[in-house]
């Protein structure tokens, strides 16, 4: 397969005219030549933090706090799944899931409820999906061992050891909430030695030093933040001392929407164009383990193909800045997944 016309290059995403060569799912050449083509070939996004269960109950709870919306055992999200019947809960999954495709979106690592059942019926909603999925179980091991490791509510919910050295012994991720309603939390969190934070709203300067001295990677998702109203991530601190990848959280607060979440992104903090393109694919992709997330000669062809003479991006002057801050799902022309292709 060749994917011709702007090719965003590297971890730098350097614009070039040219083609993509793809064979059995690798890229093996990245030419740069005279084509005649106005697609942006771009990194598929990673979604590196989702919930995608809460597809069931999109817009609920107007009003509520985040306690009131998501704790367990008795948030509202907690009760709309337990009363879900599991056909409902898969097929509202697999509408999400199509949908993220259709939004450029390659890869996403998934905190699971519901416990082993709850792994097994994403797993059942991905099985007609190219998506690549990491999925992280939670509330017990089974889930973690049936998965691909295990995604920790928050140190102030349960002290997580053992669950910590489960996914060591088996070599498998171990991600936590941390940070994210207040700070106490988050050394607790550190604690642990995970392989990634998500949130960290409230991290304090002590608590970003010992991200930076572990260089442990925090996901954030700053548009459930101001959403759920718990504040802004520090998002230029962390990423001046970590890898910072970018995730949309629950499917019942936002769109799971990588174009929207870069949008706000780059809106709301003093970060370049590149720096959060780089949030939305190859961060997201090194916190999973998955390779891929930039277009180079040896990486997965996890790639997105974007209608550069679209209305939306005719005429865009600079293309990285275009996809990160004006692009969307109806300028995405095909999403090409390294098993399928």
């Amino acid at each position: 397969m060749i994917l011709e016309g702007t090719i965003l290059t590297g971890r730098s995403f350097e614009a070039v005219e040219g083609r993509v060569v793809v064979e059995d799912g690798e890229i093996t050449a990245v030419e740069e030549t005279a084509v005649d083509s106005d697609d942006i070939v771009a990194p598929a996004f990673v979604n590196a933090h989702t919930h995608i269960g809460d597809s069931i109950a999109k817009e609920a709870g107007e009003g509520l706090s985040l306690e009131e919306l998501v704790a367990p055992p008795d948030g509202l999200k907690h009760r709309l799944l337990h009363d879900a019947s599991r056909d409902e809960l898969v097929a509202a999954m697999e509408r999400t899931l199509s949908f993220m495709e259709q939004s450029g979106t390659g890869a996403v690592i998934e905190f699971r409820e519901g416990g082993v059942e709850g792994v097994r019926a994403i797993q059942d909603a991905l099985a007609g999906s190219d998506l690549e999925s990491v999925i992280l179980g939670r509330e017990t091991t089974d889930a973690m061992e049936l998965g691909d490791g295990f995604g920790a509510s928050g140190a102030n919910d349960s002290e997580f050891g053992a669950e910590r050295r489960a996914t060591r012994q088996t070599g498998k991720l171990f991600g936590i909430h941390a940070g994210e309603v207040d700070s106490s939390d988050i050394n607790p969190a550190l604690d642990l030695n995970p392989d990634f934070l998500v949130h960290m709203v409230h991290a304090k300067s002590l608590h970003l030093e010992r991200v930076a001295d572990s260089e442990i990677p925090v996901v954030v998702c700053p548009r459930s933040n101001i959403v759920t109203g718990v504040g802004r991530p520090p998002v230029e601190a962390l990423a001046d001392r970590t890898t910072v990848a970018l995730g949309t959280d629950n499917v019942m607060l936002n769109s799971p929407s990588m174009f929207r979440e870069m949008e706000f992104t780059a809106k709301l903090y003093d970060l370049s164009a590149r720096e959060v393109l780089r949030m939305a694919t190859v961060n997201g992709a090194e916190i999973a383990g998955l390779g891929g997330g930039l277009i180079k000669t040896g990486q997965p062809a996890r790639l997105l193909v974007l209608d550069g003479d679209s209305d939306n991006l005719c005429g865009a002057q600079n293309p990285v800045r275009a996809v990160v801050r004006r692009a969307g799902t109806a300028d995405v022309r095909r999403v090409v997944h390294p098993m399928t292709e």
